[in-house]
């Protein structure tokens, strides 16, 4: 189950990566104001969404796959104000474009996030470490 979910996380954060670049604008348009060079955090966070996945599907090193999890970890501690901006931008609109329905599991999904990164790139008991 654990290998699945991380197959699961992996891909959402590449494809999130991919989109980082695809649709950058849309990302940046939810940037909170304080946060220096949008476009250049923009790029960089999609870069750093993509390597963490493939830090969690390599198989030869369980330590790697271990800082990809810290990473994606961090990273969806990080993002966590752009999140909360974003509901509050869409929020404030008359007609919300998402609305309650998208923002509150959405709110409610980052902590899972980051446990979830830091749960699949656990290395488990008895299975072999790779150096």
């Amino acid at each position: 189950m654990k290998a699945a979910a991380r197959w699961v996380l992996a891909l959402g954060y590449f494809v999130a990566g991919i989109l980082h670049f695809v649709y950058p604008q849309a990302l940046i348009a939810i940037t909170p104001k304080w946060v220096p060079e949008p476009r250049l955090v923009i790029a960089v966070t999609g870069i750093a969404e993509a390597a963490g996945a493939a830090a969690l599907l390599q198989p030869w090193s369980s330590q790697l796959r271990r800082a990809g999890g810290i990473g994606l970890a961090l990273y969806a501690l990080c993002v966590f104000p752009a999140n909360i901006n974003h509901m509050m931008i869409d929020m404030a609109r008359p007609h919300p474009q998402l609305g309650w329905i998208y923002h509150i599991p959405r709110m409610l999904l980052q902590p899972v996030l980051i446990w979830l990164a830091l749960w699949v790139s656990k290395n488990e008991r008895g299975e072999p470490r790779r150096r």
